[in-house]
């Protein structure tokens, strides 16, 4: 790993935010659906995030990548939004709850395995104790929760996504050192939204008969997770590792249930607040850096010296 990288306070803020704002896509997408299909989702909440990185890059003037990183990125855009969207939505209309938010948690793991592979980031034990530490209390938080886990076909969608999600964190930092962080999340958004267009094709007739608060889910997911949550996540990402900043994801799930607690009234039990422990024990395990050893002070030998 680059030692210019490190998780400083301003990456935590960065991961915060965009924490904040995916652990409410997952009701909003839930929601749209009862008028959108999953590819009018996908494609609606890419295309309104488009639109925002579009004035972004204008009012900010900021310049595009290099032409020769558009092929990488525009692949990234469709591994990575694409088929994420698009596997994510059609596997939430048939998939427990408790089932999607256990297997998006093994994101941080699959991260941390294309970091090794793809950029060679040494990872330690302590590092891999402590994912699975986390992954540990996120099962516990789903399962005190009382969301239905039922394991089936279509959670293989699910596992793709990971997949998709872990290749599109890795595959962008290597661009970032020659590249405008926004331009990158930009152009990857703009070609995301075009792999989305073919199912996506029949959404303005959909609009004309979806009721406003549908509509407005949809505007949420745009702006709130995609637009604000993605550039949130990418700048924390400039700042440290891939596998750092992914480890936080477990957070995700006992964020949701807290969520839950505040809004909806939803119970605690003290196995969800064991759980939540137990994963901020393993992300903090996950990101603890061995203190290097202190230098000894060379004593010489005064009579040698004579």
């Amino acid at each position: 790993m680059d030692t210019s990288e490190r998780l400083d306070g301003r990456a935590l803020f960065y991961i915060g935010i965009a924490l904040l704002t995916w652990s409410s896509a997952y009701a909003a997408i839930a929601y749209a659906l009862a008028s959108f299909t999953p590819g009018e989702v996908a494609f609606a909440r890419l295309a309104i995030g488009s639109l925002c990185f579009a004035v972004l890059l204008l009012v900010k003037r900021v310049p595009l990548p290099a032409r020769r990183d558009w092929p990488q990125l525009a692949l990234l855009g469709v591994i990575g939004l694409t088929v994420y969207h698009l596997c994510l939505n059609y596997a939430e209309t048939r998939i427990a709850s408790g089932t999607a938010a256990i297997l998006i948690s093994l994101v941080p793991a699959a991260t941390a395995a294309v970091s090794a592979i793809w950029l060679h980031e040494r990872l330690s034990a302590r590092t891999l104790v402590g994912l699975g530490v986390a992954l540990v209390g996120v099962v516990m938080v789903v399962l005190a929760s009382g969301k239905q886990v039922k394991f089936e076909p279509m959670a293989a969608l699910v596992l793709l996504s990971v997949l998709a999600s872990a290749i599109y964190f890795v595959g962008q930092k290597p661009l970032f050192t020659r590249n405008s962080m926004i331009g990158v999340t930009a152009f990857t958004f703009f070609a995301g939204t075009l792999g989305t267009l073919p199912s996506g094709w029949h959404l303005p007739q959909a609009l004309l008969t979806a009721p406003g608060s549908h509509i407005a889910a949809l505007l949420w997911l745009g702006i709130a997770p995609s637009f604000v949550g993605y550039l949130a996540w990418n700048a924390a990402l400039r700042r440290a590792s891939a596998s750092q900043v992914s480890s936080f994801i477990y957070f995700s799930p006992p964020i949701a249930v807290l969520i839950g607690w505040v809004w909806l009234g939803e119970r605690l039990t003290a196995l969800t607040l064991i759980g939540g422990v137990i994963t901020v024990v393993g992300v903090v395990l996950a990101n603890a850096r061995r203190r290097p050893a202190p230098a000894v002070p060379v004593v010489h030998d005064t009579c040698e010296q004579n």
